[in-house]
């Protein structure tokens, strides 16, 4: 799937030194968007320092609201504060999944679930919004949608994230489990109370395939095309 350059010496090119408007880039691209999958379960491998660096470094360059880039990163590569964030999280999981109605030993099985895959994701990235350099305006409605857009401008880092780990031969998977528990997570870990998390992005290599849901056809999703 990869695209290799070679310079005159045979040796692979790092990405820096791909041409970013070639033509041939558009084909890798759109290759790379369709094989990016979500991953649950990841071998016991750790994920090298500099890829996890990469990947932060493709989110910092998606747009946002006036520049601001209202965004900052939690990695988290140990044992002990992931162990610490599932404990944490766990009472919140478990009141959400008892709402839906369901039978206490499908709950408990959901919920461990849940919590193995935080232990056994190699390394995570926790995408936390900042609202605080955000323009003001004295408009309530005018303020909340600055803070839409920011939600907005956040999904297409952690995008970026993805598909950049895709490119280097790692895997991911989007849990949103933070979003119904921001100030606990901030606890846990000892966070600026400021933070707003909104994400836990685990990153590995992937130990199987998961299933990959089918996407709708394109007719569908375009409401309208003049």
């Amino acid at each position: 799937m990869k695209e290799t350059n070679r310079t005159d010496e045979g040796v692979s090119a790092s990405h820096e030194d791909r041409p970013a408007t070639a033509l041939e880039r558009v084909t890798d691209l759109a290759t790379l968007m369709r094989s990016r999958r979500s991953v649950r379960q990841y071998q016991d491998l750790p994920v090298p320092r500099e890829m996890l660096l990469q990947m932060l470094e493709a989110a910092r360059w998606a747009p946002s609201p006036h520049g601001r880039q209202p965004w900052r990163f939690v990695v988290l590569t140990q044992p002990e504060p992931k162990l610490q964030l599932a404990d944490a999280m766990g009472a919140t999981w478990r009141e959400n999944l008892e709402m839906d109605g369901q039978p206490a030993e499908i709950v408990n099985i959901r919920l461990e679930k849940s919590y193995q895959r935080i232990l056994r994701a190699p390394a995570m990235i926790i995408p936390c919004l900042y609202l605080e350099d955000l323009d003001q305006y004295p408009d309530a409605r005018r303020q909340e949608d600055e803070k839409t857009m920011a939600v907005q401008s956040i999904g297409a880092a952690i995008q970026n994230m993805l598909l950049t780990a895709y490119d280097l031969g790692l895997d991911t998977g989007w849990m949103c489990a933070p979003l119904f528990c921001p100030e606990v997570v901030c606890a846990a870990l000892e966070l600026d109370p400021r933070l707003i998390p909104q994400a836990l992005i685990t990153v590995g290599y992937a130990a199987a395939d998961p299933k990959r849901r089918p996407r709708l056809p394109l007719d569908s999703l375009i409401v309208r095309f003049d």
